[in-house]
């Protein structure tokens, strides 16, 4: 299994034994690429609790760098919100997603809630990505993460 280190802000690559950002100074995330170049992405939208629309233009560029990566499934950690009916950047990424859907520009979106081996819809996504049978959401109910599929 090889490893790429990929800045989780700005896209670029840099050595897998540097753990800042050479070009923009944030801390990088791993990504695990599996046999037959499918790559898993994790992005933490809430990270340093941006207004909605910093979050939702931070998704754009996530998207935009991921599919030119090749990445296949990105796991967006967007939060549940603190209201407890659900905050404003979920809110918002999931009819994001559900509008590129429609538009064709993402394959399917999942939302944490329905990532089950138990949903017709997670038994998919496992046939499809078995890598991911080791996601840590994986019969979580998780609402605050959505799984999207580029």
């Amino acid at each position: 299994m090889a490893f790429t280190v990929i800045c989780e802000v700005c896209g670029n690559s840099i050595k897998p034994t540097d753990s800042i950002c050479l070009f923009c100074q944030t801390p990088c995330v791993v990504l695990t690429k599996q046999t037959g170049g499918v790559l898993h992405r994790i992005i933490n939208l809430e990270k340093g609790m941006p207004l909605v629309e910093q979050a939702l233009e931070r998704l754009r560029n996530e998207l935009f760098f991921s599919g030119r990566q090749g990445i296949k499934v990105i796991t967006l950690i967007h939060g549940y919100g603190s209201s407890g009916k659900g905050g404003g950047i979920r809110r918002e990424v999931r009819q994001y997603l559900r509008y590129l859907q429609h538009q064709h520009q993402i394959n399917d979106m999942i939302p944490g809630e329905d990532f089950s081996r138990n949903s017709g819809r997670g038994r998919q996504l496992l046939r499809r990505f078995p890598f991911l049978a080791d996601h840590r959401d994986l019969n979580r109910a998780n609402p605050g993460v959505t799984l999207v599929i580029l």
